[in-house]
């Protein structure tokens, strides 16, 4: 059996040199990157502690005996904010890949669907989400509409789903608009047709692109699922307002913002993690 070019080389002493160099480096960095950590997050805390409406701020904010009893209803309204998070998800990137093809469709006979894709685009990009869900919310059912339901839950997501699809229409279209003509021209040159070209070849390509993106947007979508509750809505931050007003402690609403904080932080680092990996530096720093 042949031997393998590798086996029995060991790096030189240069090489071990500069391998123990980088190993301290890399250790001392981290020392004082914790070091520096402890002592600006000491120094704030001994700020906050030491401010003369502390106690009083730890009484509202930060009572724990508050926060168990209020868990159990803000953690099941949590729940409906992640099922409306994954159902307006899905939604969201069907409507928008409709509108970036349109918008990317050539041609004068398709001149009607680019100005309605940019319409679209331009309207729901303008208005602010909270202004779309109160018009959508409280105008909606006032339309009864046969076939449609009349529930606040139904018209929140309709509006979380118009909005954040003008944006993500705009991420599809960067994608498909990058990818190179010649991509296009081969796909033509072996006899696919427009709309094959664009399945097999352009969109496959744009989707890889576009991804991390994709990933913040969802990010995004996770917290402005709490919006719907202005509607009266009973997802995780009505809940926390319903405990509230109980005795006007404002604990669950810190107990509320931790469990986004438990979802939307994992779901950042991932995004970053997998920025890096598809060469998009900027996404993520260098956490």
């Amino acid at each position: 059996m042949p031997q393998h070019p590798l086996d029995g080389w060991e790096p030189s002493e240069v090489q071990r040199e500069r391998d123990a160099w980088r190993r301290r480096r890399a250790s001392r960095s981290a020392l004082i990157a914790a070091l520096s950590t402890v002592l600006l997050l000491g120094a704030v805390g001994f700020a906050v502690a030491s401010s003369p409406g502390w106690e009083r701020v730890q009484e509202t904010y930060f009572d724990w005996d508050k926060a168990v009893a209020s868990f159990p209803a803000v953690l099941e309204g949590l729940w409906l904010n992640i099922r409306v998070m994954l159902v307006c998800a899905v939604l969201i990137v069907a409507l928008s890949l409709v509108i970036a093809v349109m918008r990317t469709l050539r041609g004068a006979v398709f001149f009607p669907l680019r100005l309605l894709g940019t319409a679209y685009v331009d309207v729901f990009r303008g208005l602010p989400l909270l202004l779309v869900i109160f018009l959508l919310g409280f105008g909606g059912p006032a339309l009864r509409l046969g076939g449609l339901p009349t529930s606040a839950l139904f018209w929140g997501c309709a509006a979380l789903v118009l909005s954040y699809s003008a944006y993500v229409a705009e991420v599809f279209r960067a994608g498909i608009e990058s990818v190179h003509p010649s991509q296009r021209l081969a796909g033509r040159a072996l006899g696919l047709g427009y709309a094959q070209t664009l399945r097999h070849v352009v969109l496959p390509q744009a989707w890889r692109r576009v991804l991390p993106p994709l990933m913040n947007d969802l990010v995004s979508l996770q917290k402005d699922s709490g919006l719907i509750a202005v509607l009266g809505v009973i997802d995780a931050i009505r809940a926390a307002q319903i405990e509230t007003a109980v005795d006007f402690n404002y604990t669950p609403y810190v107990v509320a913002g931790f469990l986004f904080i438990c979802l939307t932080v994992p779901m950042a680092r991932l995004t970053d993690r997998f920025a890096r990996k598809q060469g998009f530096q900027g996404a993520g720093g260098t956490m």
